[in-house]
Order: structure tokens, then sequence, then C-alpha cells
């Protein structure tokens, strides 16, 4: 196991990475067979640009996970979006040092907003329960039509499209705890 990563606001030094990070989501969708949101390289790079991403390196600048947040609804809701770690570097930690980084700065950022998540995966959704998120239904997030065209890309948007909107397999939760987590950024 490896622990000489380090977990940073993704920065202009880090968008060498987009490419890889991107790949790998797709690669990720496709081992799971579920739904995951592809993104292209330029929005992972925009996302690193605007210091509204979290990534961690190894000390070569190896990427070994990434996530980022949304904004929306003039700054209502903000979404924790695009966990993504390395099947290399899969449980050891790194999702939970990712989430609780990318929870802080989400904070730091946006003290007032609702934040929250949609997954299908277990690892994310036992990562949000941890940090205070419980299950909610798709009407208490937010309503903003480009929010949800960016499920156009999940294998599972059908399901969003024939419900209008109310369901889908992935499990939309809140923040809903004033506990915050203390993992900061290095």
């Amino acid at each position: 196991m490896r622990t000489d990563y380090r977990i940073d606001i993704a920065s202009g030094e880090h968008l060498a990475q987009a490419d890889a990070i991107c790949q790998q989501m797709k690669l990720s969708a496709a081992n799971r067979g579920t739904g995951i949101a592809g993104r292209s390289p330029e929005y992972i790079r925009q996302k690193m640009r605007t210091g509204t991403a979290i990534i961690a390196t190894l000390p070569n600048g190896q990427w070994v996970g990434f996530t980022y947040l949304d904004v929306w609804e003039n700054g209502l809701f903000v979404s924790q979006s695009g966990l993504i770690v390395e099947p290399a570097y899969r449980h050891q930690g790194v999702a939970r040092r990712l989430k609780h980084a990318l929870f802080t700065l989400s904070r730091q950022l946006f003290p007032n907003a609702k934040l929250f998540s949609i997954t299908t995966g277990q690892v994310v959704m036992d990562l949000n329960r941890e940090l205070g998120f419980r299950p909610v239904a798709f009407s208490e997030l937010p309503h903003d039509p480009h929010f949800w065209q960016q499920c156009a890309t999940c294998r599972n948007c059908d399901i969003l499209a024939r419900t209008e909107g109310k369901y889908c397999l992935c499990t939309g939760m809140l923040f809903a705890s004033a506990v915050l987590p203390t993992e900061e950024c290095t």
C-alpha cells in the first residue's frame, strides 16, 4: 500500500492529468456496469483551473484520485461529483480522504449551500453517510435543467427520462448534519 500521495486543491499544475482521469471514469463505468455521467477532459481542466476540484497525486505528479464540485441555482446547491480513484490505489483510503477534502472545500467556498451527491456506488453512499448526508427524493435536489442534462451520458438516463426526472438507479443524498468533518487539504 502506497501512502506517499498527497491531497491538494487541483490547479493549473494538474491539467495534464485530465485525459487520464476522464479515461478512468469511462473505464470504471464500463467495468462496473453502472451509470457514471461522462465528462470531457476540458471540463475537468476547467475544474482544475477554477480551484473547484481535489486531486491526489504521487510525488512524481501522477494522479491517484480526483473529485470536483459544481454550483447550482446561484449557489443554493453544491454537488459533490466525479469521485474516481485509479484502480491500483483503491481500498486504501484515498476515496475517503478525497471526499473529506472536497467537503471541506465546498464548505469553505459555499458555507450556506445545500451539499448533495447522486450515485449508484455503495462506497460513495457509505462515504456520504459518514459525512452526514442522507438519502432524499430527487425533488429535494436542484431543479436546474442543466444539472439533469448532465445525466444524458449515463447509461441509465432513459430511466430518468421515462419517470420525468423523479427516479433513477442513482440515490440522491443531501447533507443533513450540523457536525462538520475536520480533514483538511494539504
